[in-house]
């Protein structure tokens, strides 16, 4: 750098070179790609996350158990039989009857198998007023949301004939069937939604239809490629369609913005005066490169879900990192042969006020708004930075205090999707009514000899202290399977929907209740699973990969910056300027759907805590996504600087030449995210805010005024590399020669070592 040298460094600046001289076979073999890996994953199809790998520990021991016995576990469903008002009691006629016409009328629809009476199983509540019809669902348990409208349609005509009583049904298969026709609708215009929306603003940021479709389309194209892949890769690690969902978000806000850097470079190159071919080969070299650092970072912080030993977030974790390489070995490769294809018709379909000739013939050169915009506020910024550090780190540690109070936990139903429907209505009164009851315990109890006298009486046992010890008020259902010699134990659990009472009434079990019975049973094992031990395994796994993941990320994005930028200084403030980032997202989180702050607005009264695996997840999402600003802001200010500009002057014309595409792809990342903001389900809307709100912060407060701040706070310091650093690899800006002068210096004269 700075001598003069008219080779062209980096694996950007050569990828495309070689694509905008051959520009055919870049395409073909871009094409080539998406379709064979599409082929590939169709052929291959796509093996899921099962059940037995979800978790560890004894959920996990569960369930393996179970699979193992080749147990299929039916979907079971309950009838609740309740009195409205002072209606009929369980032992009244009317009631009795009511209960039989339940039973008759699920067993004549032939959907459902092992049918249970309240009046044999005692399952009804302390108050009489109570009552539970239980059976399964027959066939796989996986399709029962697809069988059961026929036995929901035969409780709902008892219901009709029995008008004093609440007569209602709930269960795994009728839950999943309310959720797909009230939430699927909903995903499938959020996702559809993104890509109109991403397409719009590109019009807006471009002013031409065919330069604002050539984002959208790498992007798809490279969701189609990863969709493939993830198909092949499944058979070694499991994918899920959460994985697929967060994939298509990354995919789309990554692929647009790389796009966005690349094209808005060479266009502004154009339009210095430099010849078509010199434009691209500066964009390859300047921005191409910075997509390559900012991929590469991406690629490291998603990486870190690996670490946390939940399958799920490892299927979110492989999926966001395979997208967002596609996207970035796209953008330096086929889209400077698509560039070098159109020439000049990239700017074809141009939109009257909004294309770029346009704007600058009504501002006479001054450059367009946001230039001027940011302009004014970096003259204030750089005129006084000790005061915009002070305030903009005041004002993000302010927003970031409530996250200190943070609390996490699973979600239940109530809280997931509020009270509008009728089943989550039914859900509350079930669980008033018999706490736990919709969610008990499951005991995998495995011996040699399940009938074995002395393993009979340590289930008899359990069944009574289960109850005696007030983890439970009963009552306490146990299922053998002789042949495999298992038994199934459902305790329901005192606490109900409280997921911190029913998580102590569950410590109860494990920690007392089972070591007095079951334990003393030599060769005898007895995990306990269900939703509240599920809940509970996920929250102690996911703490202890907490800090292991935040060390990876950290430590490798400040090695990536170190490599990338040869600067300590500059490594340093990247990382604490996203831990900032960070913060301030946590505390709008804990804000809106912890207290209730401005709740409303977003649909989130009464959630009260923030979903178990969001803030790990959102941590390496917006770590990642935030190198994306930072990298080419930094990268644009560097090469100011290289140019021979003052510091302060290299950091006042990168921010500002940057401000443009800085502001158009946090605007699409915003709106993208805004859509899942939208959604139903609390854990969706969580994630929406989160990361709209993180995208920001980042591309505002962050990028716009703490950075320069922090920058002209520091001078020449920036650069800072300790000698004994110097034998680091270099990785530090590509460029054409042409655009840079032969020898930066400072203000005293002496060459810079940027």
């Amino acid at each position: 750098m700075g001598n003069g040298d008219s080779r062209v460094r980096g694996i950007a600046a050569r990828a495309g070179g070689w694509s905008a001289r051959h520009r055919w076979a870049a395409v073909g073999i871009w094409v080539l790609f998406v379709v064979l890996a599409m082929g590939l994953g169709s052929a291959a199809g796509r093996v899921d996350v099962k059940d037995s790998d979800q978790l560890k520990g004894e959920t996990h021991t569960a369930a393996k158990i179970i699979e193992d016995a080749g147990i299929e576990e039916p979907a079971s469903e309950t009838v609740l039989v309740q009195a409205k008002g002072d209606g009929p009691k369980a032992t009244d006629t009317e009631f009795r009857q009511a209960v039989e016409a339940v039973v008759e009328a699920v067993e004549a629809t032939g959907k459902v198998a092992d049918v249970t009476s309240p009046y044999d199983t005692q399952t009804i509540s302390e108050d009489g007023r109570s009552a539970l019809v239980q059976f399964d669902i027959t066939g796989d348990s996986d399709t029962a949301a697809e069988r059961v409208e026929p036995v929901l349609k035969a409780v709902e005509g008892v219901q009709k004939e029995h008008e004093s009583l609440r007569i209602e049904e709930i269960g795994g298969a009728s839950m999943m069937k309310t959720f797909d026709e009230a939430f699927g609708d909903d995903f499938k215009k959020a996702e559809y939604s993104a890509v109109p929306v991403a397409l719009g603003i590109l019009l807006i940021a471009f002013g031409a239809l065919v330069a604002a479709l050539l984002p959208v389309l790498l992007a798809i194209t490279a969701i189609m490629a990863t969709m493939g892949l993830m198909g092949v890769v499944s058979h070694v690690m499991p994918m899920s369609d959460t994985a697929n969902s967060v994939m298509l978000l990354v995919g789309l806000a990554v692929g647009v913005d790389y796009c966005l850097f690349y094209l808005r470079r060479e266009r502004e190159e154009r339009a210095a005066g430099r010849d078509p071919q010199t434009a691209l080969r500066i964009a390859a070299a300047t921005s191409g490169r910075a997509i390559v650092v900012s991929g590469v970072t991406v690629c490291v912080a998603m990486a870190g879900m690996l670490f946390t030993g939940l399958a799920e977030f490892e299927a979110m974790g492989l999926a966001s990192l395979m997208v967002v390489a596609v996207a970035m070995v796209g953008s330096v490769t086929v889209l400077p042969a698509l560039l070098s294809l159109l020439g000049e018709r990239v700017e074809k379909g141009k939109i009257p006020y909004l294309h770029p000739e346009s704007r600058l013939r009504r501002n006479r050169g001054r450059g367009n708004r946001e230039s001027r915009f940011w302009t004014a506020v970096l003259k204030g910024v750089l005129a006084r930075p000790v005061v915009s550090v002070a305030v903009a780190t005041g004002a993000l540690l302010a927003i970031a205090a409530p996250a200190l109070g943070m609390k996490t936990q699973q979600l239940t139903l109530d809280k997931e999707f509020g009270d509008s429907l009728p089943i989550v209505q039914t859900y509350n009164r079930l669980n008033e009514a018999f706490p736990g009851g919709s969610e008990p315990a499951e005991v995998v109890v495995k011996a040699d000899d399940i009938n074995a006298p002395e393993v009979k009486s340590a289930l008899a046992d359990f069944r009574e202290q289960a109850i005696s010890s007030g983890a439970s008020r009963g009552p306490v259902e146990i299922k053998l399977h002789d042949a495999q010699n298992i038994a199934f134990v459902y305790v329901p659990l005192v606490g109900g929907s409280d997921l911190d009472k029913a998580g102590a009434s569950l410590d109860t079990l494990r920690d007392e209740v089972r070591p007095a019975t079951l334990g003393k049973v030599d060769g005898l094992d007895a995990p306990i699973t269900g939703q509240v031990a599920g809940s509970k395994d996920f929250n102690d796994q996911l703490a202890g990969a907490v800090v292991p993941v935040f060390a990876f990320v950290v430590v490798f994005a400040f090695g990536l910056m170190l490599l990338s930028f040869r600067s300590l200084t500059i490594a340093l403030t990247s990382i604490v300027l996203n831990l900032l980032s960070v913060g301030a997202a946590y505390g709008i989180l804990v804000g809106v759907f912890q207290h209730g702050w401005g709740a409303s607005l977003v649909g989130a009264e009464g959630v009260g805590a923030i979903i178990t695996w969001l803030p790990l997840f959102l941590f390496v999402i917006l770590f990642g996504l935030s190198m994306d600003y930072h990298v080419f802001v930094v990268s644009r200010i560097r090469e100011a600087r290289l140019r021979g500009r003052t510091t302060k002057d290299a950091i006042a014309h990168g921010v500002v030449t940057t401000a443009g595409v800085v502001t158009s792809a946090a605007v699409i990342m915003v709106a993208v995210f805004a859509i899942f903001g939208t959604l139903s389900m609390q854990s969706m809307k969580q994630m929406g805010v989160g990361l709209a709100a993180a995208v920001l912060i980042d591309a505002t407060i962050i990028r716009g005024v703490l950075l320069p701040a922090v920058m002209a706070l520091l001078g020449e310091r920036n650069w800072y590399l300790p000698k004994w650093l110097h034998r680091l690899p270099d990785l530090t800006h590509d460029e054409s020669p042409e655009a840079v002068a032969p020898t930066a210096r400072d203000d005293e004269g002496e060459p810079v070592r940027v």
